[in-house]
């Protein structure tokens, strides 16, 4: 039965190694598409949204490209550019917290810890938020939603943590390599959704 399902997903004279490396490199492309749709800086939420529904496509063997993207992500947008503010606003407050924690004040340290666990959280509800935007769906009941799985799924979450983690690494050490891991970042969430939600 498995086997058949692999045949049916890659096609005639496709063997499932050239359709995993297909997959891989779609995640490749999909990096750079949403780097460069978060150029912006505040279109990221709505940048990674359009990049998961694209993987998402390319796993149920659905057509899309460039246009499905770009489409994806100026529907995103209209509310997307918000969600992006607050991520970024919510940095400057951890940054300020962290600064506090560096000049000495009382209770800083707990402080400090408390910010940045908050911080990876929100990121990680954002990347979960992003997976399961579609076309009218509501940014607010998104994250929302993505709050209470990133807690009630911490499997999940933590294997996100380390995706983010990975893609740091991979920038810190060449940007490039760190844009591309961004595709497998975006895959990752499709799948972690789609573990929690046949769960």
């Amino acid at each position: 039965m498995t086997e058949m399902r692999a045949k049916a997903r890659t096609g005639p004279g496709e063997s499932p190694l050239a359709e995993r490396f297909a997959l891989f490199a779609e995640c490749l492309l999909t990096g750079v598409w949403i780097a460069v749709a978060a150029l912006p800086l505040v279109t990221w939420p709505a940048a990674f949204a359009a990049g998961a529904r694209h993987l998402g496509r390319r796993l149920a063997h659905e057509r899309g490209g460039l246009r499905e993207f770009t489409a994806d992500f100026r529907a995103a947008l209209r509310r997307g550019w918000l969600v992006g503010l607050a991520g970024w606003a919510a940095l400057a407050v951890v940054w300020v917290d962290v600064r506090a924690v560096r000049a000495g004040l009382p209770g800083g340290p707990l402080a400090g810890a408390v910010g940045v666990s908050a911080l990876i959280a929100a990121a990680v509800a954002g990347l979960r938020a992003a997976a399961r935007w579609h076309p009218g769906a509501s940014w607010r009941a998104l994250l929302a939603g993505a709050g209470r799985r990133t807690v009630l799924d911490p499997a999940g979450s933590f294997l996100l943590v380390g995706g983010l983690a990975v893609v740091v690494c991979s920038a810190w050490f060449s940007a490039p390599l760190g844009v591309a891991v961004l595709g497998a970042v975006a895959a990752a969430t499709v799948a972690v959704e789609e573990r929690y939600a046949r769960r």
